[in-house]
């Protein structure tokens, strides 16, 4: 029986003691992996054993760092920049009033000496006489306008072409202030054809004639050759108006040699159509509504007979033209009618939308470069209102011109024709191709942007 029970004891006992043995080692070998992780070789702490992880964040880091610095370089260098440039106008401003303060200390001897300054303009080294300093350099406006006008200061226009020609623009500057002014119409004419348009203002007075006749009344103006003492006439050329009728029977050239003669051919041109070159004002008036057209614009319109048929239909006509061999401007004026002094390079000086009707006869033609006519088809699309009519009037040019050069040209502006006339050009030989074409374009009521044009239906 005694036995029995130390057995048992033993059985009972062995299964604890193994579950001890089995604790013991766990415990060993906790505690030897616990020591060879802190002192092994593995754990080295040192930057050069740092995972790749923390390195590249490290790099990136640094990198935003110089970007930061780089960025308030750039704003500091464009800081510097405004500020240099606000200077530099402020100088520009500093030397005009100076100048124009020396200029009237010493105005009572101008005559004798002038004033020369030495002024940056538009970054171009220029040394301006001081009566032409005040007429292009900036003039400060009153209080309260700079808000309205964008800017504190006024910049007279003066052409680009200006600046290329100092000596020049000198000389045509030079003048007894509010005195009479040099009779220099063809200096000046030939300074604008050279690209100073405009010419800057002056503070002198033109020369009047001295036994001046009052202009004929309307509508008689209309068709009466001006009196010769209602202009002052160029030594150089004619002394009357007969001798500008009478040089078309002569040798050379000459523009428009007959356009003084408003009892020969003048007083009849556009009062027929013969269905070719030919257009009459009529016919193209009747393609629009009664009473629709009524301002427009003659490009280069001679002595302004187009713009005196209009008016006999009550339609306003300015006429633009150059006083190239005659006093073309005066005697458009002297018949009642709107002459404007500008050259065919000009920028139209109306606004986008509003001519009924722009004409040119033979002044625009091939004679004109490819490019600046293009221009100058864009200007007229832009002041015509919409369905507003642009009469090309015998446009001269080659025969391979004609569809090569011209006729895209004018479709690829945006016109619609509404009618096209082409035909060989007779008082030359036949072998030199020279050709005429008419065409009554139209700009589109609607341009949709992608090539397609809409407009409506021509009204007879």
């Amino acid at each position: 029986m005694g036995s029995e029970k130390a057995d048992d004891y033993q059985r009972k006992q062995q299964p604890r003691t193994k579950y001890r043995l089995k604790m013991l080692l766990l415990l060993v070998l906790t505690n030897l992996l616990t020591i060879y992780i802190f002192t092994g070789p593995s754990l080295n702490l040192s930057s050069k054993s740092l995972p790749f992880v923390l390195e590249a964040s490290l790099l990136h880091y640094q990198l935003n760092s110089t970007k930061h610095q780089l960025a308030a370089s750039h704003s500091l260098i464009s800081e510097l920049y405004q500020k240099l440039n606000t200077t530099n106008i402020l100088l520009q401003a500093l030397l005009i009033e100076l100048s124009a303060r020396e200029y009237d200390n010493k105005a009572s001897d101008s005559s004798s000496k002038e004033l020369m300054v030495k002024l940056n303009y538009h970054n171009i080294d220029l040394a301006l006489s001081s009566e032409l300093t005040r007429a292009i350099g900036p003039h400060k406006l009153p209080l309260g306008y700079s808000p309205r006008m964008g800017s504190d200061e006024l910049y007279p226009p003066v052409g680009a072409g200006c600046l290329r020609y100092q000596e020049e623009l000198t000389q045509y500057m030079r003048y007894e202030i509010g005195g009479e002014c040099p009779v220099d119409d063809v200096f000046a004419q030939r300074l604008m054809l050279k690209g100073c348009e405009p010419l800057p203002r002056r503070r002198c007075r033109p020369k009047s004639p001295v036994k001046y006749v009052e202009p004929t009344p309307l509508p008689q103006s209309l068709w009466t050759t001006p009196s010769d003492n209602s202009i002052i006439w160029d030594p150089y050329t004619c002394k009357n108006y007969q001798c500008l009728i009478d040089r078309r029977k002569k040798s050379g050239y000459y523009d428009c040699k007959d356009c003084f003669d408003l009892q020969g051919r003048e007083k009849v041109r556009w009062l027929f159509d013969n269905g070719g070159l030919d257009y009459s004002i009529d016919e193209v008036l009747n393609t629009k509504p009664p009473g629709t057209i009524r301002i427009g614009l003659d490009i280069g319109g001679g002595t302004g007979s187009f713009a005196a048929r209009m008016r006999e239909r009550n339609v306003t006509i300015i006429t633009s033209s150059m006083n190239l061999d005659g006093p073309f401007n005066s005697f458009i004026a002297s018949r009642g009618l709107i002459p404007i002094h500008v050259s065919v390079s000009h920028r139209l000086p109306f606004c986008e939308n509003t001519l009924d009707i722009v004409h040119s006869m033979h002044v625009l033609s091939n004679w004109i470069p490819d490019v600046m006519l293009e221009f100058t088809f864009y200007d007229v699309y832009r002041v015509l209102r919409p369905g507003g009519l642009f009469w090309l009037d015998h446009f001269f040019c080659m025969g391979s011109q004609l569809n090569q050069t011209y006729l895209p040209m004018i479709d690829r502006v945006g016109f619609k024709r509404l009618r096209w006339n082409a035909g060989m050009k007779l008082d030359r030989e036949v072998h030199k191709n020279e050709w005429y074409f008419s065409a009554l374009l139209e700009k589109p009521k609607t341009y949709l942007g992608n090539g397609e044009q809409l407009s409506d239906p021509i009204v007879r």
